[in-house]
């Protein structure tokens, strides 16, 4: 919902195309997870994770562009970015605990 509501906040600043990108990237990460959780196997479930992974950095990479550009001041997303870093973080180890699973 942080990501909903930092895209409606842009879209006040009238700032529509990093925006769109960060809404879709931060609110794909969940949607990644969710579809992992109903895979159809053990490569599904990785692979939907490793998406999840790489939109959670995407995400983290958007918001410094709005930064860079005034959009947003750094304490703004602050909490933004730590959520992206602790996303990944749990995303990586859930994948290797799963590969370390299927690989005994």
């Amino acid at each position: 919902m942080r990501i909903v509501n930092l895209y409606k906040f842009l879209v006040g600043k009238k700032e529509f195309v990093l925006s769109k990108q960060v809404l879709r990237s931060g609110t794909s990460i969940g949607a990644n997870i969710k579809e992992a959780i109903g895979g159809q196997s053990e490569k599904d479930f990785l692979s939907k994770f490793a998406i999840a992974y790489k939109e959670a950095r995407e995400t983290k990479y958007w918001i410094k562009p709005l930064i860079d550009r005034s959009f947003l001041e750094f304490k703004q997303t602050e909490f933004l970015l730590n959520d992206c870093d602790e996303l990944c973080r749990i995303i990586a180890k859930i994948q290797i605990t799963c590969k370390e699973k299927y690989n005994s």
